[in-house]
């Protein structure tokens, strides 16, 4: 009997491990077609959202307008993973990354806003990486790398914000996913890299550094 029961949870194990390594990589694939090059979705001057005198977004669109939202959140008040017991008579609690968000905020004026019209294809590039490595189950461990940057990224930029309403814990649960698709490297389970892991594997045996380290991120 235990070894059914553990038979069927190392089954239930693998499957859910393939399961949100493809949820998180359609999650990524919905997210390409309203950026697409060569203007990703920008408007004709390449403008970006900006807040006018009051504080009111001027918004535009594409990856043009939520650069500028990132910007211009990045010098208002940032508290997340809160949790308001105010009702129940506890403490309010939360962290404030207001300094890392102004941080993230001048990378983006300071590089990004300038140099948009070739930065929109590593940002496009990356996410496409990130759904084929993830949804066929290439290099898995290194499609996941590379979702924690793109999450944290967002994280950082949009978690919590108030107008537009970006609900934190989708950010939350980004980076958390990302970083157990990371940890497990589900391609190895029902993906190519079950093809691919014995190559390199064999290859790196023999001295080969390169394929040594490809090993690992399959």
């Amino acid at each position: 009997m235990n070894a059914v029961i553990k038979h069927w949870e190392e089954r239930l194990q693998k499957i859910v491990l393939v399961v949100g390594r493809i949820a998180l990589a359609y999650l990524f694939f919905t997210q390409l077609w309203w950026k697409t090059p060569p203007t990703f979705g920008c408007p004709p001057d390449f403008k970006f959202t900006a807040a006018d005198a009051n504080g009111k977004l001027q918004r535009t669109s594409g990856l043009c307008d939520w650069i500028g939202v990132e910007s211009v959140w990045s010098q208002r008040a940032r508290p997340i993973l809160a949790a308001n017991l105010d009702n129940k008579g506890g403490p309010e609690i939360a962290i404030d990354i207001g300094f890392i968000a102004k941080g993230n905020g001048a990378f983006l004026d300071a590089f990004v806003k300038p140099n948009i019209r070739w930065f929109g294809y590593a940002v496009f590039g990356m996410e496409a990486f990130i759904f084929v490595s993830l949804f066929f189950g290439l290099f898995s461990r290194l499609g996941g790398l590379i979702a924690i940057a793109q999450s944290a990224q967002l994280w950082i930029g949009l978690a919590g914000i108030g107008n537009p309403l970006e609900w934190e814990w989708s950010y939350n649960l980004m980076v958390v996913l990302s970083f157990l698709v990371f940890a497990f490297a589900p391609g190895r389970i029902f993906g190519l890299d079950t093809l691919v892991r014995p190559r390199l594997t064999a290859a790196a045996e023999k001295g080969n550094k390169l394929a040594g380290l490809l090993v690992w991120l399959t």
